[in-house]
């Protein structure tokens, strides 16, 4: 992935040590993984999670905007022609990007847009087929969710990320929803992570079960995972 001047390492503390014990990644395969480094990555990732929330909404609403803008504009041809296909959109969270004006032309075009449901914790999500519109009722951390309609899954998938690395492994709020559903839908959609670019990092620190996105979208660009 290319490399920006927010790249600059800065994790708020030391690196987590990496030793070794048996543990299970996302496919169900064997790793070698240490309950201790698990500990240590879970208090850095709380710690780096509050440092690039707390960045995202040091700028202003209307820089945001204008990002989100330029974020849209390098989406739509990712998910267009959208004829058939389902895009399941987030709905903005604390400063997030908003990419609600991109389900307009998805659905313009004959596409399904569809919000993610927490059922339970420790589960997957799941989608709902969703239109503006249509009722809204508050979910999780009072995000409004589909009050009804009928459970889809999505052809792509477009989740926030707190932060991202070079390998395009994402930083969510913690919860693991979003890696638990990427493992356990069948095809598995296409994961675009959606962030600013300040949510850039040197690492996350990926752990067996995190699984990396297939691009991250920023509004400076379109990038891949680095080889």
């Amino acid at each position: 992935m290319k490399k920006s001047a927010q790249d600059d390492g800065n994790t708020g503390g030391s690196a987590p040590c990496f030793a070794h014990e048996l543990g299970i990644d996302a496919d169900g395969a064997f790793v070698q993984i240490d309950p201790r480094q698990r500990l240590e990555v879970l208090r850095w990732r709380k710690a780096e999670r509050e440092r690039l929330i707390a960045k995202r909404l040091d700028f202003g609403a209307a820089e945001r905007r204008a990002w989100s803008a330029e974020i849209v504009s390098r989406l739509a041809p990712l998910v267009m022609p959208a004829a058939g296909r389902t895009v399941g959109f987030c709905w903005p969270f604390r400063g997030e990007p908003d990419l609600r004006v991109l389900m307009e032309p998805v659905l313009e075009n004959g596409g399904i847009c569809a919000l993610p449901v927490v059922i339970e914790r420790g589960r997957p999500l799941v989608f709902r087929a969703w239109k503006p519109g249509d009722p809204l009722q508050k979910g999780v951390w009072n995000i409004p969710v589909p009050e009804s309609g009928r459970d889809i899954v999505p052809d792509v998938v477009l989740p926030p990320v707190v932060g991202f690395d070079g390998s395009a492994y994402r930083l969510g709020y913690g919860g693991g929803f979003f890696d638990r559903t990427l493992a356990a839908l069948s095809p598995r959609p296409r994961a675009i992570g959606v962030g600013y670019e300040c949510a850039r990092i040197r690492t996350i620190f990926p752990q067996p079960h995190d699984i990396a996105m297939d691009l991250i979208v920023t509004e400076k660009g379109v990038f891949s995972p680095a080889l």
